[in-house]
């Protein structure tokens, strides 16, 4: 199960934060902080996988960024990764060649987008042609 996914940019200001276990503010903010901590200062040879308290992060630079997930112990790790490349993928097609300004204007296109691909902390669809799909039929009832 997926426990957090974090966007984060190289100096530490989260640009989107989705929960999927109950956390106080407090330990939110603790949690993101102690995260880019963590993956912010690791080698890029290393691989994309730390393990962080009793779960795992699995995180991907895709240039300014910092995409994270906090999942359990036991879950594929290479699912993860390649899920969070497949939101990259989405995120990029949808915006047109997305850039950190895109997830900061339209932050509500991304949780919706993320709620299409990930609910309730489990990959719900794993085709972006679906997502794509969906997410156009959405755009057409909102205008």
């Amino acid at each position: 199960m997926i426990r957090f996914i974090l966007l984060q940019n190289r100096a530490g200001k989260t640009r989107l934060a989705k929960y999927y276990i109950p956390l106080d503010d407090s330990e939110k903010h603790s949690l993101e902080y102690e995260v880019h901590r963590l993956i912010a200062t690791r080698d890029p040879k290393f691989t994309n996988f730390v393990e962080f308290k009793t779960n795992k992060v699995i995180y991907r630079r895709y240039a300014g960024l910092f995409f994270s997930m906090c999942v359990d112990v036991t879950d594929n790790e290479l699912a993860y990764l390649e899920s969070v490349h497949l939101f990259v993928e989405i995120l990029d097609h949808y915006f047109s060649n997305v850039c950190e300004l895109d997830l900061v204007f339209n932050f509500h296109k991304v949780y919706l987008l993320l709620d299409e691909f990930i609910m309730g902390g489990e990959l719900q669809e794993t085709s972006k042609k679906v997502v794509l799909e969906r997410l156009a039929e959405l755009d057409k009832i909102e205008t």
